[in-house]
Order: structure tokens, then sequence, then C-alpha cells
């Protein structure tokens, strides 16, 4: 379980998030969801310790982010990051094996190649898997970080934004894999997502921020309505149930 207790933070006097307090229990999907600038990507960036919290506590089954030695936590958590940027020109291969280097600093062993071929195939990579990145099209790049990031195999898996650059085939096919990852290896998937609709059809759980706070947080059913929507959003929103999912239209 990750354990959130009163964290806050603030850059030169501007508050983004702001005291916020939540149990995200074990197993699962669970999407992030808000408008801009609602202190989502912040607060999955305290939670990994990209970012230093100027207020507050986090933990990881029991363990404070702030001090837990850096290898052991990320045998733990997994991040993601929205801008994912590589100045060395690496392969796909290359990528995904940086994923094992908190196991053997570098040192692949033989269990280490097995996992980085299981991901690479699990993430439809294999023909690219000789290509360097900057050969790559925006989508195939971002599935070669997502593999980086399985590849590392926690229990925790934080993914900022992560449809980003992914046509509706691939982002469906993400989604779809980020389920099979939680149902099918118990992992905890925690998404930062814009679009609503995909974290209704493929969460457990949805977490709504505002102006940098917890607002809402639930089943899908209990979050994708036109009132919850209205108050987070500010726009008004038809709901229809499909396949006993629920979609949102938007209506100013």
């Amino acid at each position: 379980m990750i354990e959130v207790r009163n964290t806050t933070k603030s850059y030169r006097g501007s508050i983004v998030v702001d005291d916020v307090s939540i149990s995200l229990p074990a197993g699962g999907v669970i999407s992030l969801i808000g408008p801009n600038g609602a202190g989502k990507s912040t607060l999955l960036s305290i939670i990994s310790r990209l970012l230093p919290a100027s207020a507050g506590t986090v933990t990881v089954d029991g363990m404070d982010v702030a001090t837990t030695p850096g290898d052991v936590l990320a045998r733990r958590l997994s991040i993601l990051r929205q801008d994912n940027q590589m100045t060395a020109r690496l392969t796909v291969r290359d990528l995904v094996a940086f994923g094992r280097y908190p196991y053997g600093k570098g040192r692949l062993t033989a269990e280490d190649e097995i996992h980085i071929r299981r991901v690479i195939g699990y993430l439809e990579l294999d023909a690219h898997a000789g290509r360097f990145l900057d050969e790559l099209s925006g989508g195939q790049r971002q599935r070669a970080f997502i593999a980086m990031v399985l590849c590392q195999d926690t229990d925790y898996v934080l993914l900022d934004e992560p449809l980003n650059n992914l046509d509706v085939k691939h982002a469906v096919a993400m989604m779809k894999l980020f389920r099979r990852t939680a149902d099918e290896f118990g992992k905890t998937v925690i998404l930062v997502l814009h679009d609503i609709n995909f974290a209704s059809c493929y969460s457990d759980r949805i977490v709504a921020m505002r102006d940098g706070r917890i607002v809402y947080e639930g089943p899908p059913e209990t979050i994708i309505t036109p009132e919850v929507i209205h108050d987070v959003y500010g726009v008004r929103a038809d709901i229809h149930e499909i396949d006993g999912k629920r979609m949102a239209l938007y209506f100013r």
C-alpha cells in the first residue's frame, strides 16, 4: 500500500500539491485524473521520489520514500516520466535493459536477459529491438520506454501520461496491457490520464484532483457522473453506459 500523509509541494510560494492525504491499496489499476495544473504529475513524482515534498510523508509498504535507499526503492517501485528524453544513442534493447539496473548495477545475468526478451515481446517490439530510439516513431518510442519500466519488475508501476504519442489503436492496446499487468502479475498500476473514458473502462479506482487537492476518489461508477465531471473540469457531460462501462460526451 502507498500512504500519502499531509503532503504538500510548493514552488516559490505557489502551492502545487496542497496537504494531500490518501491511501492507495496494492493491486489493480488506479487512474489520476483532473485538469491541467491539478497537481497529478507532481503528486506522482513525489510518490516516486523524483521530487521532494515540501511537507508530509509518503510510504510504500511501510518504507519512507524520503529515506529508503534508492536501490531498495527501485526494486519496489518504478516510474515512467512524462518527459522522456535520452541524449545517448541507444537501441530499444539497450533502453529496456536499463530496467534491470537496480538488480545487477549494469551486470546483466541470464535472468535479466529473460526479463528483457519477455518484455520486448510483451510490448510487441521484437522487430524494433535492434533499432535506435531516434529511428522510431513517437508511439514506438513511447512503448520502448514503457517496456523499460515494466522490465524493472516492481510491485508498483507509476506511469505519467503513458498514452502520449499513441494513436487510438495503440492507446487501447496499451490500456489493455496495463490491465493485464495488474491482473496477471499482481502489479499495482497507477496512471496519470487525461482521457477519462480510458480511466473509466480500465481502472478499478479513480482519483480526481483539482487545484492541488484530491476532490473525489472511488470506483469509476461513482466518479464518471455529470456532477463530478462538471465540478472537476467545469464542463457539462452526457454519460452513456456501454458494455457496463460509463462513457462521457462533453458539452460546454
